[in-house]
């Protein structure tokens, strides 16, 4: 399966289990992603993603996002979108 990176980690909020991503590339609701780095290696789908606290469907490179997570990231992990 090929992974093209979309972002990275740069903070990771353990108490709601929400990563502040940077994107580098677009990210959608729905796409299914690979959050790699030093002690993080875990996939899974996106189904919310928010800007400044309002929901959006699609996050273009250069905004900043939050995105609920399944297990726990850590600030420069990198976001991979598994196509």
């Amino acid at each position: 399966m090929a992974e093209r990176e979309v972002g990275k980690v740069t903070h990771y909020y353990t108490n709601i289990g929400v990563a502040i991503v940077e994107a580098t590339d677009t990210i959608k609701v729905g796409d299914r992603i690979h959050i790699q780095g030093a002690t993080s290696d875990f996939e899974q789908g996106i189904t919310s993603m928010q800007i400044e606290h309002e929901s959006v469907q699609v996050a273009e490179p250069g905004q900043v996002i939050g995105l609920k997570v399944e297990e726990k990231a850590r600030g420069g992990d990198t976001v991979f979108v598994v196509e």
